[in-house]
């Protein structure tokens, strides 16, 4: 995980596009200077970070559903829901399956485990496009390929 850059998916684990489900991993850094006002003296993961994990899955997932040709875009998020705290050094496991898609949305949901116990949850909504530019889907190769995104998952 590099917070600063909002990269928080470390590796894909499972990507199944015939089920619509993925499941990633990301490892909170045991040190960050987020951890230093959130807060002092009991670090603990930023609510707002577990929800951008969990719809950074989901965007992983989206991508490879649409074949890698749009891109994903976080439009909503509905019944989030932090049921423990995230502390630095824990590895999060993070799933997401597909609800909905159709008229230019797709909606998932997502959940953050910890060894196996739930920590947090959400209902996220997508908008997505074609990808605006060769830049942005360049970033996109050079990550997908830093966290595993298996290519087969984009033959048809």
């Amino acid at each position: 995980m590099h917070l600063e850059y909002f990269q928080l998916i470390d590796r894909i684990l499972d990507l199944n596009t015939v089920e619509k489900t993925i499941t990633v991993e990301a490892q909170v850094p045991a040190e960050n200077t987020i951890f230093e006002g959130h807060f002092p003296g009991y670090p603990i993961m930023p609510g707002v970070l577990l929800i951008e994990s969990m719809a950074q899955t989901s965007g992983w997932l989206l991508v490879a559903l649409m074949k890698f040709e749009r891109m994903p875009f976080l439009a909503a998020v509905k019944e989030a829901k932090m049921r423990g705290f995230v502390t630095p050094g824990e590895l999060l496991t993070v799933e997401a399956s597909l609800v909905h898609e159709g008229s230019g949305y797709a909606i998932t949901d997502a959940k953050v485990k910890v060894a196996g116990k739930l920590r947090s949850n959400a209902t996220i909504t997508f908008s997505h496009i074609p990808f605006p530019n060769p830049a942005l889907r360049g970033h996109m190769d050079a990550v997908a390929k830093r966290i595993g995104f298996p290519q087969q998952a984009l033959q048809p």
